[in-house]
């Protein structure tokens, strides 16, 4: 029987709260979650709170990228992928790419790896991080953070090699979702972990949305689940289904006819806003937002038992 949690305990914030402390104009955020715990949650209350001029890092930009540069949240974009996650485009990311319509997106890019090294020397608080993985690419030229260092120590045959390397990224906060935290903020992920940890170390603040708060004890019997520990953690918001459309593993499943849906919305500039306004401006937060799909929608993503072996950890006689 788990104990029951007090959810003003903590760290714990509504997410009107967490974005109001912590996400203003201007700020560079870190939205992370790979395939599934897209903090889509957070993206629309930050659209609610009329964020503005903000650059936006996320490795694969997707729908709510999409939504919040529809709603003239971000003028700068970083990221690795930009796409409708194989169902189609993102209409309101190309008009302002191709035809700077209504405005410019400011847009750099990097390599899925570029990326998660760019993150490693945010975290790790160093100038630089070296990978190989650009030979050959036309990516450093069309994105001029990617650059070259001589290495410090020759190579087998006694030259010198240059080696490309990629700046770090320190966001002014980064946000992801998670399956469940207790209230200081020890934080579990499981199913793809992506690079959610390093995103969070690399941040000068951290805010992370939950399906579940859970008590203490939950978390001390499964540690190695814990990708992001509490000191870490500045906020803690609970958000049931607070990732939709994308899934929560061992939560609810992924809403593919919405993926399928989007390109057609994203493609016409006013059916998109007029999306805004009904699913996000026009809803008070994301409890109403879940509420408005009704149980029969959210039982069709349902899922069912998929259980892991308990391990013995063991302990002292």
């Amino acid at each position: 029987m788990r104990r029951t949690v007090d959810r003003t305990a903590g760290k714990v914030m509504s997410m009107r709260e967490a974005v109001a402390a912590f996400v203003h104009d201007g700020d560079t955020v870190s939205l992370e979650g790979f395939t599934h715990l897209i903090p889509t949650a957070a993206g629309h209350e930050i659209i609610r709170q009329g964020r503005r001029d903000l650059t936006v890092v996320r490795m694969t930009a997707d729908i709510v990228v999409d939504q919040m540069l529809a709603a003239g949240c971000v003028t700068r974009l970083v990221s690795s992928f930009v796409g409708n996650s194989s169902a189609g485009s993102l209409g309101e990311l190309r008009r302002r790419i191709e035809h700077a319509d209504p405005e410019p997106l400011a847009f750099e890019e990097y390599s899925h790896y570029g990326m998660i090294c760019r993150y490693l020397a945010g975290s790790q608080r160093l100038p630089f991080y070296p990978l190989r993985s650009y030979a050959g690419s036309d990516l450093p030229s069309v994105s001029p953070g990617i650059r070259k260092v001589a290495s410090p120590y020759p190579a087998a045959d006694g030259s010198t090699e240059q080696i490309y390397v990629v700046p770090p990224v320190n966001p002014d906060v980064t946000i992801i979702h998670a399956q469940r935290a207790d209230c200081r903020g020890n934080t579990q992920i499981w199913g793809l972990t992506g690079i959610q940890a390093e995103a969070v170390y690399a941040a000068e603040k951290a805010v992370v949305v939950v399906e579940e708060l859970v008590a203490d004890e939950v978390v001390r019997a499964d540690p190695n689940r814990t990708l992001v520990p509490a000191h870490a953690v500045d906020a803690v918001v609970l958000c049931p289904r607070g990732a939709h459309p994308s899934f929560a593993q061992g939560y609810y499943d992924r809403d593919n006819a919405f993926y399928r849906s989007w390109s057609a919305i994203s493609k016409d500039p006013v059916r998109l806003r007029e999306w805004l306004a009904e699913w996000v401006y026009g809803t008070a937060d994301h409890a109403e937002y879940v509420a408005r799909l009704g149980e029969e929608f959210w039982a069709g993503l349902a899922v069912g038992e998929a259980l892991s072996e308990p391990v013995n950890y063991g302990r002292r006689l």
